[in-house]
């Protein structure tokens, strides 16, 4: 097939991608990011997954989860209220993993290749899942950081492995694109 034919769709884990790409000092572009894998094959959908929690008066993600939906991604967030244990531990898991993997089933017959931005080894089964039904499943993440952002299992599972170091100037911000404060 060609790569142009190629019906492609990215799912990324919000939380989990910031943190990796933190971890190597990359800010993403994610008018770049959607460039880049379009030029791939034919995009089907780039879905964005991330937490809001619902009592702060400002969240960093907000701006961003706005931005994203005006400019061609699917935003999918859920609000949670933040609570704490006795010991002061915050209660609420901060994921949206089983959203993310029923999006990506339910659309295994649309594509060819599934693009995961995410390194959490809990997304195997979901890979492997995916595989079952033909589809082709390139994992971003980034084993350059100590330690690597990306477990093991998930990066042997996939088809294709790319580590974000690798995609930074393609998918990276320019610091002189930046807006004065």
């Amino acid at each position: 097939m060609p790569a142009s034919a190629r019906r492609i769709a990215l799912f990324i884990d919000g939380a989990n991608l910031q943190a990796a790409a933190r971890a190597i000092g990359l800010e993403i572009d994610y008018t770049k990011l959607l460039k880049e894998f379009a030029s791939r094959g034919n995009l089907v959908r780039a879905a964005y997954y991330s937490v809001i929690i619902e009592d702060q008066v400002y969240s960093s993600v907000r701006p961003l989860v706005d931005w994203l939906e005006y400019n061609g991604y699917t935003v999918v967030t859920r609000m949670v209220r933040d609570s704490f244990d006795e010991r002061g531990r915050s209660k609420v898991k901060r994921n949206m993993h089983v959203k993310l993997a029923v999006d990506a089933m339910a659309l295994a017959t649309h594509i060819d290749q599934m693009v995961l931005f995410s390194g959490d080894g809990d997304f195997r089964a979901l890979v492997e899942a995916m595989q079952r039904r033909g589809v082709h499943v390139a994992v971003v993440s980034t084993a350059a950081s100590q330690p690597p952002m990306v477990a093991g299992e998930l990066r042997r599972q996939a088809d294709a492995f790319m580590d974000l170091r690798d995609l930074q100037a393609r998918i990276g911000r320019d610091p002189s694109d930046r807006e004065p404060r």
